[in-house]
Order: structure tokens, then C-alpha cells, then sequence
């Protein structure tokens, strides 16, 4: 992967983290982590269970979940977790798993939009017809986070963390094809699309909160190279035999460490509205404040983006009330 084209956020950068950084006592809050059943969501899962939240394993697999489910609880004698499960490449799933949560809630402290998949080998499609990164990655987390709005605003201080890669550095926004409908499909710019689009969706809601009011935090984060199933599922799919993508050509982070940046955006309680997170060196090291480029600070597109994806997934955000 090519190195980025960062800018200047215009702020000086954070210090350093550990590379495990301290989870602060969640204890009394309830967390939402999609893709819990593997990698840094299940990181993710078993420290915030850890630090005494209620964690609800959002997953695909049944089986799968129940497992990561078994290790979450192991992580202290009163751990609170359960799994629901959740599809991002299906919107009618996605609606389940909402309804699902203001049936049982009366409130949500912290959304952690992890899951994802990653370089396909050739086009696959979601249940609603739309290209499997595009769909999986950006369009699924963007229906949940705005159906999951208004029972999030029900929390004193709720927060959205949402899980980018590195490679939206070279993203790129294609609105007349989104879908890669019109040019030959390429996996690896497909999936920066995607991610680059989820920092969109990060920035855009924050940006919103602000101006609106509301107390909910909204943050981005990426693990650099950390090895995940990330890395064999999608580039397995259609195959006679698993791959791993970009094996060998870097060492790669366990999820124990790449998981830091994410827990920063989730839990910190100094995180700056709208911060970007991920490795010191881009690729790996202790979380810090991450460079955003040019691309990145685009607020007209961010507007723009939410605005195509609301109509495509037919969700909103709650009406504004201040």
C-alpha cells in the first residue's frame, strides 16, 4: 500500500498513547460493537466488558458470536454481555437489529461501527443490490448510527466511534459511480472508498452534533496494519482456498494492539469532537491523534454523502429539537 498524502488539521497532534491504552471505568454504560465475533471488534468487546460495560456483540454468526460472547464474559466475574445478531449487508437486518434495541433499551451510551470487509476479489453485491464495500462498510453503519440516533441521544453522554482504515488516504468519492456499476471493479480502491466514506460519516455527524446541540461525541479511527480476518475473508471469497491479502509485505499488528485507536475514540474522555485516531507512524505504534488530507476535510462532500446515503438507505436524522 502506498504511504499517504496527509494535510495539517490545522490543531497540534496529541501525544502518544500506550499501545494498550486505559479503558476508563465504563461501568453503567451500554455499547454496541458490530464485528464483535473477531479481530479488534472482539478486542474491543472483551476490554470495554472489562471496564464494566453492558456490551450487546453485534454479529452475522450465530455461532461465531457465542464463542467471542464465552470470552467477553470471562474478563471479570459480574461481565454484562449478550449477542444480537446483526447483517450490514442487508438494510432490512439492519432495521431488525434497531428495532431490536428500543424494544429492550431505554437508552445507548456508546456505538462502536467495527465490522467491515475487505478487497473481494471480484464485484459481489448486498441483499439490496449494492457493491459489498460500499454496502457493507459505509451504507450498513451509516442506516444503523441514524436509526440508532435517537436512542443514543437518550444517554447523558453518548459517543459513535466509527472504524476507518488507512487506506481512505487514497480514497476517493466517485458520486456518479458509488456502486462501481460504470468502471471495472478494483477491490483495494472500492474498499478506501469505502473507508474514506466512513470518516465522512464520523465528521459530518460530529460537525451536526455540534451544531445542533447535542452532547454525543462522534470519532474515526484506524488500526494501520493489524492482522485480522479482515484480511482473508474478502479476498477469500469465491476461492477454493483461503488468502490472506498484502501477507509478508509488512509485519502486522495483533488485534490486541491495533485495537488502541479505536478504544481512544470510543472511551477517552478528552477525545475532541470530530478527532481521527490511528498508529503513531501511520502503520503501527502506540494511538495518537491522526493527519487528516485534503480529501478528509471536505465538509461539502461529507454534506453531500450523507445527503445520497439517507436516501438510499431511507433514513434521517432525528428532527432537530433545540
Amino acid at each position: 500500500m502506498s504511504g499517504p498524502t496527509n494535510g495539517s488539521t490545522g490543531a497540534a497532534r496529541t501525544a502518544d498513547l500506550p499501545a494498550r491504552p486505559h479503558v476508563p471505568d465504563q461501568t453503567g454504560r451500554t455499547v454496541v460493537v458490530t464485528g464483535a465475533n473477531s479481530g479488534t471488534g472482539r478486542e474491543a468487546a472483551k476490554r470495554l466488558a472489562a471496564a464494566g460495560a453492558r456490551v450487546v456483540l453485534a454479529v452475522r454468526n450465530p455461532d461465531k458470536g457465542a464463542d467471542a460472547l464465552a470470552e467477553v464474559l470471562g474478563t471479570r466475574s459480574d461481565a454484562e454481555a449478550e449477542v444480537r445478531i446483526l447483517d450490514l449487508a442487508d438494510l432490512a437486518s439492519v432495521r431488525a437489529f434497531a428495532d431490536g434495541l428500543f424494544r429492550d433499551l431505554d437508552r445507548l451510551d456508546t456505538l462502536v461501527n467495527n465490522a467491515g470487509v475487505s478487497v473481494p476479489p471480484r464485484r459481489y453485491l448486498t441483499a439490496d443490490g449494492h457493491e459489498l464495500q460500499w454496502g457493507t462498510n459505509f451504507l450498513g453503519p451509516f442506516a444503523l448510527t441514524n436509526l440508532l440516533l435517537p436512542l443514543l441521544l437518550a444517554a447523558p453522554s453518548p459517543r459513535v466511534a466509527t472504524m476507518c482504515s488507512y487506506a481512505a488516504n487514497q480514497g476517493r468519492i466517485v458520486f456518479d459511480d458509488l456502486d462501481w456499476e460504470r468502471r471495472e471493479y478494483r477491490a483495494l480502491p472500492a474498499y478506501a472508498q469505502s473507508k474514506l466514506a466512513d470518516l465522512h460519516l464520523a465528521r459530518h455527524l460530529a460537525h451536526t452534533a455540534a451544531g445542533r446541540g447535542w452532547a454525543l461525541v462522534s470519532t474515526a479511527a484506524h488500526p494501520g496494519l493489524t492482522r485480522t480476518n479482515l484480511q482473508v475473508t474478502g479476498p477469500s471469497m469465491g476461492r477454493d482456498r483461503p488468502v490472506r491479502w498484502g501477507s509478508g509485505l509488512l509485519p502486522m499488528a495483533v488485534p490486541e494492539h491495533g485495537v488502541g485507536s479505536l478504544l481512544v475514540a470510543a472511551t477517552r474522555r478528552d477525545a475532541a469532537q470530530g478527532a481521527y485516531y490511528g498508529p503513531m507512524s501511520g502503520l503501527a505504534g502506540p494511538p495518537r491523534r491522526a493527519l487528516l488530507n485534503r480529501r478528509m476535510r471536505d465538509g461539502a462532500t461529507a454534506a453531500r454523502l450523507w445527503a445520497v446515503a439517507e436516501e438510499v438507505t431511507s433514513t434521517a436524522l432525528p428532527a432537530d429539537r433545540s
